[in-house]
């Protein structure tokens, strides 16, 4: 079919370009992190140990979603040819889910955990830590989503004189 060819391209250049991948995970780590979590504790009906445990169960879950948004951001960075480009803001946004899964999510799971004991945890930073974490890493995503569609999709093989 004469047109197919140049379709699948253009759908493959599409595919290779990195803004897609940062504004679905904006999109899921917006709806869920700041919109989901706010309606959850504004519930009436749901008391605070019941918000506390969907919270804890909602960012387990969120974390491992957005490491397979990374890894799919690191390919795709790598296919579009921006990689000398864009290799320092995934290496941010690398450092920002490795330390909010290895240490912000747990310390925020613990003290729902004591909570949930019946027991007032001690003072923390970790939601500072983890909300301004979250805002910097969505900031990140929208503005190397911005800069993808600006600069267009993945890099083209030269056309052979001919």
């Amino acid at each position: 079919m004469p047109g197919t060819t140049s379709k699948l391209n253009a759908i493959g250049g599409r595919l290779a370009n990195p803004a897609w991948i940062c504004f679905v995970w904006f999109g899921i780590t917006a709806g869920a992190g700041l919109l989901a979590v706010t309606a959850i504790f504004a519930a009436d009906m749901a008391t605070r140990p019941v918000s506390l445990d969907i919270a804890r169960t909602l960012f387990e879950r969120l974390v491992n979603v957005e490491f397979v948004f990374l890894v799919l951001l690191l390919i795709t960075i790598r296919a579009s040819g921006k990689a000398v480009k864009l290799w320092s803001v995934a290496a941010l946004l690398a450092l920002i889910m490795i330390g909010q899964a290895a240490w912000l999510i747990p310390e925020l799971s613990s003290r729902a955990d004591m909570i949930l004991a019946g027991n007032e945890p001690p003072p923390s930073i970790a939601h500072a830590a983890y909300s301004s974490s979250t805002l910097i890493k969505l900031g990140i995503l929208f503005g190397v989503g911005v800069y993808s569609l600006q600069a267009g999709g993945a890099r083209r093989p030269e056309r052979e004189a001919g």
